[in-house]
């Protein structure tokens, strides 16, 4: 199976050795987490939507853009599969995870909040599924209360038992964290909720499915989420281009979170009447081709097999922390297990700090990201100003770990430590 992984590579342009794209022969790229690289499927597909079918989706009648119509709609169905929504209406295209989840906290959380009303958030989180939250809560007088994790990343359940209950009418959780890499139990917390929360009549549930979509299966309806927010960029797809899933109850009831263009069904000097879903939520001319080439992309990750890609993550995570073991002075973030690191290994060198250690490998042609990694609270609770972090996917080789691990093990004589 690794073999056969191996042999994608083939399928990225970034990773070959022609003579425009020596910069990164040899390069490896352990950014993964943040980015990850785009085959040649996914660029054509691009490409051949500008060469072939470019025009203004959704509004002319003439034939070319009834096409550019149709294969963004298109795209929709492909998401709304890979998520198994029961919809395609389901789906609304936004920019990337982030406007995602703004898009609840603005018209979900901020017309359904109310003074003392409860949020639910993890430690973990990224600002981007926190900040939103704490906005709403400061205009609407609600509190915001968080799920600790222990050292090993693992939120106990009698914290997600003990503090989801019926002041909860919101529960925001990512579903593998950026940093610790570890899978959080959302159908177990959703089911919880949706249970308890909010009087008994149940919490809404935000899941933040920007690391877990691009590395495993996700069902949206297996696992309770009422909304679901991911990034193509994360999943070999374009930059520029998100998905929010929602449940359509909810989905009907929120205004639009953007005005203007195509977003409308009628509009008087007094008035407008908004477009049924998704387009209410898609205002201005919409990134068609972004979501073609997510589409794309989509597609050559469900061929490959997801499966597939989380096997093989974990069996890079394991040479990784195999390797990472025998380097003195350096200390893994999270759980001891690989299999439950997704891919993600975050950690810290004695006396070296991880913006020096980020610096260095880039010396040897290796990248890595070193930071908060948007997740300062968590940091806060670690006692670390920030950390390095590798972070692995299915094109990554045994052979990049290895040259990894030897490179990092010179680090503080690097230093002169």
């Amino acid at each position: 199976m690794i073999k056969e992984l191996k042999e994608c590579r083939k399928d990225f342009a970034f990773f070959g050795q022609s003579e425009e794209n020596k910069a990164n022969e040899g390069l490896v790229y352990f950014d993964n987490a943040a980015t990850t690289q785009r085959p040649e499927c996914v660029i054509s597909a691009i490409a051949d939507f500008y060469r072939h079918s470019n025009a203004n989706p959704l509004r002319g009648l003439y034939a070319l853009s009834v096409r550019a119509t149709d294969m963004y709609e298109e795209a929709r169905h492909t998401v709304a599969r890979f998520l198994n929504a029961s919809e395609d209406c389901q789906i609304v295209f936004t920019r990337n995870a982030s406007e995602s989840l703004n898009l609840v906290a603005y018209s979900w959380a901020m017309n359904n909040l109310g003074e003392g009303d409860e949020i639910v958030v993890s430690c973990m989180e990224h600002h981007s599924n926190l900040l939103p939250w704490q906005m709403a809560a400061r205009a609407k007088g609600a509190k915001i209360v968080f799920l600790e994790c222990g050292d090993d990343g693992v939120i106990p359940d009698a914290e997600w038992k003990g503090k989801i209950n019926r002041r909860t009418k919101l529960v925001a959780i990512t579903h593998v964290s950026n940093v610790f890499g570890i899978t959080n139990p959302v159908k177990e917390i959703a089911a919880h909720a949706h249970a308890v929360g909010n009087g008994g009549n149940g919490a809404v549930v935000v899941v933040d499915g920007a690391q877990s979509a691009p590395h495993m299966k996700v069902d949206v309806q297996d696992i309770g989420a009422d909304f679901f927010a991911l990034s193509a960029h994360k999943l070999c797809g374009p930059m520029g281009i998100g998905v929010l899933y929602g449940r359509k109850p909810l989905l009907e009831d929120m205004p639009p979170f953007l005005r203007g263009g195509e977003m409308i069904e009628y509009v008087t000097r007094e008035d407008a009447t908004y477009a049924e879903l998704p387009h209410k939520f898609e205002a201005g001319t919409v990134n068609a081709a972004g979501a073609v080439g997510l589409a794309a992309a989509i597609d050559y990750i469900t061929e490959i097999g997801l499966d597939r890609i989380e096997e093989n993550d974990n069996h890079l995570a394991r040479l990784l922390m195999e390797g990472l073991s025998s380097i003195p002075h350096l200390h893994v973030i999270g759980n001891p297990d690989p299999a439950r690191h997704c891919g993600i290994v975050t950690f810290t060198v004695d006396g070296v700090h991880p913006h020096d250690i980020a610096s260095l490998l880039d010396g040897e042609h290796i990248a890595i990201r070193a930071g908060h990694h948007c997740a300062q609270p968590l940091m806060q609770k670690l006692g670390v100003g920030s950390t390095a972090r590798a972070s692995l996917y299915f094109y990554n080789t045994e052979e990049e770990v290895a040259c990894f691990v030897e490179k990092l093990g010179k680090v503080r004589n690097w230093m002169g430590l």
